[in-house]
């Protein structure tokens, strides 16, 4: 298994380390996208207080400025807990930073500082040690094991083009929880025609790329599989597992789906009642994009992320608590939806709205998306003058280093390309 789409340790490096503490100012200000989604302003609706991410990856180090207090490492089923604080690579440290960091000592700034990271080290058969690979928890029983906890979303920054059937039960299970799934597409490329799962299973939001100029990053993977872009280019992140430097200018849709499950966060943070159904309805929504909702493209999907529309805005609606945004995508044939059936364990009734306008994601025709080419799947974001930056107005096909390729195409994907 690859994380991101790659090995774990290979994010793209195009420029030189640092040292964190002194240079604190040049680390955050490698984090673009802080100013462009305007996070102080969301920070005085939400910081993310009161919800548990588990971040499934390889493993995060609690003892990092940024992370201190932060991670729950106690809160790890024994049963799934070898190695859940150690990060021999410094990849999954630097996800959970993304989602929860202070910011302290010129560490990453997390996009939602007050959530809690469950960390949870998956045998991703690239680690650096061969007992690592042999004692920690597939993926498919850590999403089993982190689905039986309180978190409410699970960060899985990881990629294969192997369809599990195993690891397809256990996302299911999950969403029948109510958890909130979300996985990078993978950094083989636009036109590899590769998929990667678990982001291509059902119930998993897949999070592909885009650059500072609100670009689609060209080695993000494309299909249907993808659902919303984030941020995911030119990010600083650690160069290794001793955690002393970062490195500079990294790319990989790692990135992005750290962010978008700390865009959850703060949504949930602000709405403790709402379900799983309804954070996903409101990230779909405000998407920016130009193309109509109910046409998901097949390289930026839904549209890019834009939280600060749901926290700025105390009128908008939900929609039901359990009709599920992405039907068409989740649904088999025969199937009913585990997302449409309320969690034995809900202890109160779910806020309620309209589905008069909130919910035009569903129904989205599986043969009816843009091809991965037009001008509207470039265009990623639109209605954006709320949002002072280009990232929310306009995407182009960008160029960038691949990261990583893949083995060969897997079996299928959630939407028709």
């Amino acid at each position: 298994m690859r994380v991101g789409g790659s090995v774990a340790s290979a994010l793209i490096v195009v420029g030189v380390s640092f040292a964190p503490g002194a240079t604190a100012a040049d680390v955050q200000s490698e984090q673009w996208y802080l100013g462009p989604m305007q996070a102080e302003k969301m920070w005085k609706t939400s910081t993310g207080e009161g919800i548990k991410v588990a971040v499934i990856d390889t493993g995060v180090n609690p003892d990092t400025p940024s992370l201190r207090g932060r991670v729950l490492a106690g809160e790890v089923p024994k049963q799934v807990a070898y190695g859940a604080t150690d990060d021999d690579v410094g990849h999954g440290t630097t996800m959970a930073e993304l989602i929860a960091g202070s910011g302290a000592d010129g560490r990453l700034q997390g996009l939602a500082p007050d959530a809690q990271i469950v960390p949870y080290k998956a045998a991703l058969g690239d680690s650096p040690s061969a007992k690592d690979d042999e004692l920690a928890p597939t993926l498919q029983e850590a999403i089993r094991a982190a689905a039986d906890t309180d978190v409410r979303i699970i960060s899985m920054s990881v990629g294969n083009e192997f369809y599990g059937a195993g690891e397809a039960a256990a996302v299911r299970y999950a969403a029948s929880k109510g958890k909130i799934l979300i996985a990078s597409v993978g950094n083989s490329g636009q036109d590899s025609g590769y998929i990667e799962y678990p982001a291509a299973y059902e119930y998993v939001i897949g999070v592909s790329s885009i650059d500072e100029n609100s670009r689609i990053s060209d080695f993000g993977q494309s299909g249907g599989q993808v659902d919303l872009v984030a941020p995911g280019e030119g990010l600083p992140a650690y160069c290794n597992g001793n955690f002393h430097a970062y490195c500079h200018n990294l790319n990989g849709t790692s990135f992005s789906t750290a962010i978008t499950s700390a865009a959850a966060a703060l949504i949930w943070s602000a709405h403790p009642d709402w379900t799983a159904n309804q954070v996903t309805r409101s990230l779909i929504d405000t998407a920016g994009r130009k193309w109509p909702k109910d046409k998901p493209t097949s390289t930026a999907g839904y549209g890019t992320i834009r939280p600060r529309s749901v926290l700025a805005n105390p009128d908008y609606d939900p929609g039901e608590p359990y009709s599920d945004p992405l039907r068409k995508e989740n649904t088999q044939e025969g199937e009913k939806l585990v997302t449409e059936i309320p969690p034995a364990s809900a202890s109160a009734k779910p806020s309620a709205g309209s589905t008069a306008t909130s919910q035009g994601a569903e129904g989205a025709p599986k043969d009816k998306q843009a091809a991965a080419g037009s001008a509207d799947a470039k265009d990623v974001a639109a209605d954006a003058s709320s949002d002072s930056s280009t990232l929310w107005i306009a995407l182009a096909a960008a160029a960038v280093v691949v990261i990583g390729g893949g083995a060969f195409a897997v079996l299928r994907a959630r939407r028709a390309n």
